[in-house]
């Protein structure tokens, strides 16, 4: 379920995580089940991350209007 979510849902998702898990009274096996829901989500949230990276350093990387990316003297 988490590999077809957007970026904001799983940070959203995982902000409410870290706040059941800030805010406490849970038991060992609650806490450790958010834990890994959190691990999950920051994954997905990762990997969008380097995807719109890689995405950035291409279109930086890619001449405009067939410029060979050599700027004027001037």
């Amino acid at each position: 379920m988490t590999e077809q979510m957007s970026y904001e849902q799983a940070r959203d998702q995982l902000t409410e995580v870290v706040k059941r898990l800030e805010t406490g009274g849970l038991t060992l096996e609650e806490s450790l089940e958010l834990w890994e829901r959190g691990e999950k989500l920051a994954a997905v949230c990762e990997e969008w991350l380097e995807g719109a990276r890689a995405r950035l350093a291409n279109a930086m990387a890619r001449p405009e209007n067939g410029d060979d990316g050599a700027q004027a003297p001037f």
